[in-house]
């Protein structure tokens, strides 16, 4: 899989889980506070998509996984 795949999954995953932790009506409910997780996740998507820079992408590349491109 490539970086850019796997910031799609960690993104998707991180939104559920703190909708899950943060709305009143879901049985994982814990605190309100766990909307702006979700924020965050959106702001920090919503950015790169302008600026480029991801700080997953980043430490995805460290760890050696292969950069997303388009394909043939």
């Amino acid at each position: 899989m490539t970086t850019e795949r796997y910031i799609r999954i960690f993104a998707g995953a991180f939104v559920l889980l703190s909708l899950g932790l943060g709305a009143p009506g879901s049985p994982l409910f814990h605190s309100v506070n766990w909307l702006w997780f979700t924020a965050f996740v959106g702001a920090n998507l919503f950015q790169s998509a302008f600026t480029r820079f991801c700080p997953l992408d980043t430490i995805l590349r460290k760890l050696g996984v292969a950069p997303g491109g388009v394909r043939a």
